[in-house]
C-alpha cells in the first residue's frame, strides 16, 4: 500500500462527467434496469421493503462465517439489504470465481474476489458484469465524489470503450503514511558511529561499510547485516531507483515511464538508467553491504532473524511495530550520480478495479450499488474497519482506537484475528476505501508519519503517478502473454547482475534477448494504454 489533495476544480467536475456520461442516452438507458424493489435514493433504509440478494466473496479467515458476522448482520438491519453469502478463501479465489462466472450458476454481486481487468473487459462486454456508469451517476454520491476530486480514479476504473464494471479498493492519497516513505536507518548505530544520515549514493556505500565492519552493535562480533528486508531485493530498488531517474510516473506500471526529455515511453529495465542502478547495486552486494539471504527472503524466518538485533537498514514497515525494534528513522531520499533525487516508489491511489461487480442476475442493482456505495463514505468507511464502538473500538476525543479485548485479547488472539470475528477487512481483499482516521496500522503510526513527511518534498505529486493503464480485450490478451515472460525474464536477470552471477557486461545480450522476447509490440501495447489513459 503506498499525497496532497488534487485539486482540479471545474476542471474534475467536467472530466468525472464526461467519463460517467460516456454512453448516449438510449445507451444509458438500456443499462439501468427497473429495480424489484423501491429503493429510497437518500439515508437508511435502502428500501422499505426487504431486499435478499445472493453473494460470492473471498475471505482470509477460514474460520469466518459471514452469515452470521456481525458487520453484515448489523449492516443488514441498517439498509434492509440481507446477503447470503458463499465464501472461500483467498488462496482458492482464483480457481473458484473462475468456476464460477464460467458456469453461468453465479450470484447477484461478487465482493472481495479481486476481478483482474481482463476478467471486467471479457464479462462485460458478454452482459455478464452490468455496466455501473448510469448507476453510479444516480445512486453512488459517496463514490461519485471520490471520482470527481481524484480524476485518476475515474480514469482507472474506465475501459477504453468507457464503461465502468467494477468498485475499486482506494487508498486514500491524503493517508501519507501508505503512500510515502523509505527504508528505515538504525538511527543509535549513527551516533554510535559519529555518523550523519546519508544524502547520496555514496554516503550511503560508506554508512553501510560501517554497519558491517565497525561492531556497532557492540557485542564485538562481526554478525552486522548492512540492509536488508523481509520481501526481496524488489524493496530494495523500488528505494533505489528514483537516484537514477525512473519510474518518473510511479509504480502501478512497473516497467513504463517516459524517457527524460521526451513525451515517449521508455521500457525502464532496458535503460541505461536501470544499468547504472544495477552496476550500484552489485557493488554493494559484492562489498557484503546487501544481506545475502535477500534473494530467497522469508517474512516468517526474517522476523525471527530480527530479534537478533543486527540490522542497520531494513525495508517495509515501521521496525517498532513490526519487529520490536526501537531506534530506527527514515532514510532520507538518496541524491543520484546525475543529481536526480526522487521518490518514485508510489503507486496509484487504486487498488484492485474488481472488488465488487454486480451481475446480470441481480434483480435490484440501485439498491445494490446504495449499499456498495454507503462502505466508500465516512460513516460506512468506520464501520468496516473499526467496527463497533464498546465492541471493538473506543472513541476518545475524536480519536478512534480499538479496545483492548482486541489488542490484548484474552485468548491470545492477535489483532487481525480478534477483529476477523467481528470484521471482513484483516488479510486485505476488500472494496472501499482506506483513510488513516479509520486505519490503525504500521502506516498510520507516529514514526510512520515522520518517515513520510521527511520524504514528502523529493516524492512525485499525485497527478504525475498514473494507474495502471486499461487496455483492449484484445490487447490485454496479448500483453498477458508476452509480459509473463517478459517479467520472469527481468526478474531473474535483475537479481543475477545484482548478485554477480551473470556479468554487466552481458548487458546487450540481455537487451537483445528481450527485443527477441518481443518487447516491441509489447511496448505498442503499452502506447495505446497510454492514449487510452490521456484521453
Amino acid at each position: 500500500m503506498k499525497s496532497n489533495k488534487w485539486r482540479y476544480g471545474f476542471l474534475s467536475g467536467v472530466l468525472a462527467f464526461s467519463i460517467l456520461s460516456g454512453c448516449t442516452n438510449e445507451e444509458a438507458s438500456k443499462e439501468k434496469s427497473e429495480s424489484a424493489v423501491k429503493v429510497n435514493k437518500t439515508g437508511m433504509p435502502i428500501a422499505d421493503e426487504k431486499i435478499e440478494l445472493t453473494g460470492f466473496a473471498g475471505k482470509f479467515f477460514a474460520s469466518q462465517d459471514w452469515n452470521k458476522l456481525k458487520l453484515w448482520e448489523e449492516y443488514a438491519k441498517m439498509s434492509n439489504v440481507e446477503i447470503d453469502w458463499e465464501t472461500v478463501q483467498v488462496d482458492s479465489l482464483k480457481e473458484k470465481r473462475n468456476l464460477l462466472l464460467a458456469s453461468g450458476e453465479y450470484p447477484d454481486v461478487l465482493f472481495s474476489s479481486a476481478l483482474p481487468k481482463a476478467d471486467l473487459i471479457k464479462y462485460g462486454q458478454q452482459g455478464v458484469l452490468l455496466k455501473l456508469n448510469d448507476l453510479i451517476d444516480q445512486y453512488a454520491p459517496n463514490f461519485k465524489k471520490i471520482m470527481e476530486e481524484n480524476p485518476v480514479v475515474a480514469k482507472g476504473i474506465t475501459m477504453p470503450d468507457g464503461s465502468i464494471y467494477g468498485f475499486p479498493t482506494i487508498y486514500d492519497p491524503e493517508f501519507k503514511g501508505l503512500h510515502l516513505g523509505t527504508p528505515w536507518i538504525n538511527k543509535n548505530w549513527l551516533e554510535k558511529l559519529g555518523l550523519e544520515e546519508p544524502q547520496n549514493l555514496d554516503d550511503f556505500h560508506k554508512v553501510l561499510k560501517a554497519f558491517k565492519e565497525e561492531d556497532p552493535n557492540g557485542n564485538g562480533k562481526a554478525d552486522e547485516i548492512p540492509w536488508s528486508g523481509a520481501y526481496g531485493i524488489g524493496e530494495a530498488i523500488g528505494f533505489i531507483k528514483g537516484s537514477f531517474g525512473l519510474n518518473n510516473h510511479g509504480s502501478a506500471n512497473a516497467y513504463i515511464d517516459l524517457a527524460p526529455g521526451s513525451k515517449n515511453l521508455r521500457f525502464t529495465p532496458a535503460s541505461d538508467e536501470y544499468k547504472e542502478m544495477l552496476e550500484y547495486l552489485h557493488k554493494l552486494y559484492k562489498d557484503g553491504l546487501i544481506d545475502k539471504e535477500i534473494f530467497t527472503a522469508d517474512p516468517q524466518a526474517f522476523t525471527a532473524k530480527a530479534s537478533d538485533g543486527t540490522f542497520g537498514v531494513i525495508n517495509g514497515l515501521d521496525p517498532e511495530t513490526i519487529y520490536q525494534l526501537k531506534g530506527y528513522v527514515g532514510t532520507p531520499v538518496l541524491k543520484g550520480p546525475k543529481g536526480e533525487q526522487m521518490l518514485t516508489s508510489m503507486g496509484s491511489p487504486l487498488g484492485n478495479i474488481g472488488m465488487f461487480v454486480i451481475t446480470d442476475k441481480n434483480k435490484n442493482p440501485e439498491a445494490t450499488i446504495r449499499w456498495i456505495d454507503h462502505f466508500y463514505g465516512d460513516e460506512g468507511t468506520k464501520m468496516f474497519f473499526m467496527g463497533f464502538e464498546g465492541v471493538t473500538y473506543e472513541e476518545k476525543n475524536g480519536e478512534f482506537e480499538y479496545t483492548e479485548n482486541m489488542t490484548k485479547n484474552p485468548d491470545g488472539l492477535n489483532l487481525d484475528q480478534a477483529l476477523s470475528e467481528y470484521l471482513t477487512w484483516p488479510g486485505g481483499y476488500y472494496p472501499g476505501i482506506v483513510k488513516e482516521k479509520y486505519f490503525k496500522g504500521a502506516e498510520g503510526k507516529p514514526a510512520t508519519k515522520e518517515n513520510a513527511l521527511k520524504s514528502e518534498p523529493y516524492a512525485l505529486k499525485q497527478e504525475d503517478i498514473w494507474p495502471a493503464f486499461n487496455f483492449s480485450p484484445e490487447e490485454q490478451e496479448e500483453l498477458s502473454t508476452i509480459s509473463t515472460d517478459i517479467t520472469t525474464y527481468v526478474d531473474e536477470m535483475t537479481a543475477s547482475f545484482i548478485s554477480g552471477k551473470t556479468s554487466l557486461s552481458k548487458w546487450e545480450d540481455y537487451v537483445q534477448t528481450l527485443k527477441q522476447m518481443n518487447l516491441d509490440r509489447y511496448m505498442e501495447i503499452y502506447e495505446s494504454g497510454y492514449k487510452n489513459y490521456k484521453k
